[in-house]
């Protein structure tokens, strides 16, 4: 496990990329529903903010998780061409 933090085999970021998004919809919906309380137009803002702010995380999240798992396949893929070569 140590060998594969120092070689940077098994990444650490898909499971930081959970926390950004449990933060992000928290700074999202919050300030929504603070925003729903100020009356008036803010209202709909809030509720616009509550609606698409933790989709716009999701899909920020998503990407990122795509890179990793690119790079999980491309690894992969690596490791069975070097066992073809041997």
């Amino acid at each position: 496990m140590f060998e594969e933090f120092i070689s940077f085999n098994k990444m650490l970021t898909p499971t930081l990329i959970k926390i950004v998004f449990w933060l992000g919809v928290a700074i999202s919906v919050l300030p929504g529903l603070l925003m729903m309380f100020d009356g008036g137009f803010s209202v709909i803002i809030g509720l616009i903010l509550i609606a698409f702010g933790p989709l716009m995380v999701r899909i920020y999240c998503e990407l990122l998780i795509v890179i990793f798992k690119i790079h999980e396949s491309l690894n992969d893929m690596n490791q069975k061409l070097d066992k073809l070569d041997r």
